[in-house]
């Protein structure tokens, strides 16, 4: 699907105002993007375009949208970038995520309240001493959300990186010293999950001026490998997707209010 190059049509993700809801769920798999509109009611593909594909339907009778961002914060930077120029102001990440914290599994959700900046796109947005957080409102409509799923769940700090293989292989690479050495640290300090996304996004949020939030799903957790313990792969999304279309229904509820 391709649309006719405007300035009013954004470069990258290919749409224009009125494509998009208010309220968007960014993924970072394209192929998630239908999984996660068949929750929507009369959703329609309106966009795919690089990375980036879009469906938007209605929740509870508003109009609501899911785009992919790609991995990473550049292209998650420049979906949120182009979706705020057409009228999007509410985004929830709904990701996978490596646990880091021993008591975080395979299958559980994390709901970040903040992201570790350990990533270059932010860098580009604001001083490292500025702290990737996420909104208030967005934040609690995802613990409530959770809560109303009943499954387990954590809230704290995740760790973002540039480098997939820098975390997975940390001993090969050049800056191994500091990769390994860094990693010790998040652990020491509680970090619960490690994921690429969310820092750059609670950051682009913040210089936007929209709400922004994350909700990931726990694929496996290498600490508890490494210390023998249980450690279960769990690759299904669908209750991170759950939470994240119930706490827009939360949040659309509030906002009408």
């Amino acid at each position: 699907m391709s649309k006719a190059y405007s300035k009013d049509v954004q470069y990258h993700i290919n749409m224009k105002q009125g494509d998009v809801g208010k309220y968007v769920i960014l993924p970072g798999d394209p192929k998630r993007c239908e999984k996660i509109a068949r929750h929507f009611d009369e959703a329609v593909l309106v966009a795919d375009h690089r990375e980036f594909v879009t469906y938007t339907g209605y929740l509870d009778g508003v109009k609501v949208s899911v785009t992919s961002t790609g991995i990473g914060g550049p292209s998650a930077s420049i979906a949120m970038e182009e979706l705020a120029n057409i009228g999007a102001d509410t985004f929830i990440r709904v990701g996978t995520s490596g646990g880091m914290d021993i008591n975080v599994m395979g299958g559980d959700l994390v709901v970040a309240s903040g992201a570790i900046r350990m990533e270059g796109t932010g860098r580009e947005y604001a001083p490292m001493e500025f702290p990737a957080v996420a909104n208030y409102d967005v934040l609690n409509a995802l613990v409530k959300a959770s809560q109303n799923l009943g499954k387990k769940y954590h809230v704290g700090i995740v760790q973002c990186k540039d480098a997939y293989y820098g975390q997975h292989e940390p001993e090969t690479k050049p800056v191994s010293y500091d990769l390994q050495n860094k990693w010790e640290a998040w652990l020491r300090l509680g970090a619960l999950a490690s994921e690429m996304e969310s820092a750059a996004l609670f950051i682009v949020g913040a210089y936007r001026k929209v709400r922004v939030g994350a909700i990931l799903s726990v694929v496996a957790n290498q600490e508890r490998r490494k210390q023998g313990l249980e450690d279960p792969q769990v690759h299904d999304t669908e209750d991170a997707i759950k939470a994240a279309v119930e706490a827009i229904r939360i949040l659309i509820k509030q906002d009408n209010q």
